[in-house]
């Protein structure tokens, strides 16, 4: 094409114009045409699949000895890290009463919680980079204005021409050339910048199923610090009543002292009694704006104390869920479960990628424009196609290879881990389910013995046949009682939503597995 230009110039110029037009060959072989493109290179993922998680949320029962009872009940928590802790702004999208239900609070941790945000926005960078994928295998049209102005050396060349009458100068120019081109290019065969795109449409699907499992991972947080804002304020609330009757039973046994009835150390006994409450009172009402602030971050609230719950959760037994059907269930529905099997797939892609390294490539690549001396600009044009055969690539391709058989072992390995994590925290909830449900029965009975028993004792008291030691004790015991039924029934509530989390779709068993009433 380049020669066959520069002849039609050739034609029509005289010996000065043909230097001319040699010169503007020249400068113009530089810039018509496209370089045949580069081979396609595997792209490499990361070792694990799970690198876009970020902290999490657990909820766990552990037995601890009771300080009053000497009975070992359990200790539930529900610790929340990372990215899951916090949250960004809720209240400007959705305006706040001052009152939180639990429906609310879940659906503002499902919008503005940090662990949730973060996924959602991880997914929407992995379909980008799948769209990226994909570009390579769409037809590439771009197009390019080229305006040149230089001059030439001639004999730094080679050429050197002269004649009897004409002496061709040494430097050509100044001229000016412009360039005018639309190029297309397209890959035609290229199995591995198909396996990259496929490879990148499954680590998105897996972003997308890793989103879901964050959901279930929000509504594990968000339910388990409102049940535990709820127990704080049923612990306060039941410390309340104790100093109250501890109040009274102090100002009775005063009394008692002025009638001769009870001597100095019974009533310093009841006083004791009642300044204990009042510490115990002040570190609870602290405990308990510490996790309605925990809430508050955890759902995109301002970080203070300052609003009520709405719900009451009371005891309610739990659904009649087999183990073994509970297991299958969770194997069928965990998107935990399913983004790892995705994230196999694509590293089994990747490791497709990597093979065909070694296959030839096909592409083609066109352009067309107008290049010339302003204003004598002459249309021209390129086809071209291309066959890369790789040959040796200095061991790249088996480099390739091998980085990509590891995340393949990797990510099979961590699908197989999966499975038995799933198993484990479904058997896990299952137990403690059960212990606790156990646990509330028996506070429940322990609760109307210790109530029965202190009043039996205060009438002993009151009748001079027992000592105020008697009633200080039993009261503690009655205490006791009543905090070992309330972190019973926590422990049961949050075994139930354990459950549920662990069975996948946590949101819509949520309802099914607790039991929520309106508060007055």
């Amino acid at each position: 094409m380049k020669r066959f230009h520069w002849a039609v110039l050739l034609g029509r110029a005289s010996a000065a114009g043909a230097m001319h037009a040699f010169v503007f060959a020249v400068c113009a072989s530089a810039q018509v045409g496209a370089p045949p493109p580069a081979a396609s290179q595997a792209n490499a993922l990361p070792l694990s699949g799970r690198s876009g998680q970020s902290g999490g949320a657990a909820a766990a029962s552990t037995p601890v000895p009771s300080t009053t009872t000497s009975v070992n009940t359990l200790n539930p928590a529900v610790s929340v890290q990372g990215a899951y802790s916090g949250s960004a702004q809720s209240t400007v999208q959705m305006p706040f009463s001052g009152k939180l239900s639990l429906a609310e609070a879940i659906q503002r941790g499902a919008r503005f919680n940090l662990g949730a945000v973060g996924l959602a926005q991880a997914v929407s960078q992995a379909q980008g980079q799948a769209r990226a994928a994909r570009s390579a295998l769409l037809p590439n049209i771009r197009g390019d204005v080229a305006d040149t102005e230089e001059t030439i050396n001639l004999r730094t060349i080679g050429v050197n021409f002269s004649t009897p009458t004409f002496t061709l100068p040494a430097i050509a120019g100044p001229f000016n050339v412009l360039d005018v081109r639309a190029r297309l290019s397209q890959s035609i065969a290229d199995f591995t910048s198909l396996n990259n795109y496929r490879a990148a449409r499954e680590s998105a699907r897996a972003g997308e199923l890793s989103s879901r499992d964050a959901q279930d991972m929000v509504v594990l947080a968000v339910a388990g610090a409102y049940l535990q804002v709820f127990a704080a304020e049923a612990r306060l609330d039941a410390t309340q009543a104790q100093l109250e009757t501890a109040t009274a039973l102090y100002e009775r046994t005063r009394k008692q002292l002025e009638f001769g009835k009870a001597t100095q150390i019974d009533v310093n006994r009841s006083h004791v009694e009642v300044l204990l409450d009042q510490q115990r009172l002040v570190t609870l009402k602290n405990d308990l704006a510490k996790q309605k602030i925990n809430l508050a971050r955890l759902t995109g609230l301002p970080p203070n104390a300052d609003y009520e719950l709405s719900n009451d959760i009371p005891y309610a037994p739990a659904p009649p869920v087999k183990l073994e059907d509970a297991i299958q269930d969770a194997l069928g529905h965990r998107a935990d479960l399913k983004a790892a099997e995705v994230q196999v797939r694509a590293a089994e892609r990747a490791f497709d990628a990597a093979r065909a390294e070694r296959f030839p490539s096909l592409s083609a690549s066109a352009d067309y424009g107008e290049i010339g001396v302003p204003p004598d600009l002459r249309a021209t044009y390129t086809v071209s196609a291309t066959l890369n055969v790789p040959i040796w690539n200095g061991g790249r391709t088996g480099a390739d290879i091998q980085q990509a058989q590891a995340a393949v072992a990797q990510r099979r390995a961590e699908l197989e881990d999966t499975r038995s994590q799933i198993e484990s925290e479904v058997r896990t909830a299952y137990l403690d389910l059960e212990a606790a449900a156990s646990q509330v029965d028996v506070a429940q009975q322990n609760i109307e013995l210790m109530g029965t028993t202190l009043k039996q004792t205060i009438q002993r008291f009151e009748a001079g046949v027992s000592e105020n030691t008697d009633v200080v004790q039993s009261q503690e015991s009655v205490a006791g009682a009543r905090l070992d039924y309330i972190d019973s029934v926590f422990a049961h509530n949050l075994a139930k939503l354990s459950l549920a989390r662990a069975m996948g779709n946590a949101s819509g068993r949520l309802t099914q597995f607790l039991s929520t009433q309106q508060r007055p």
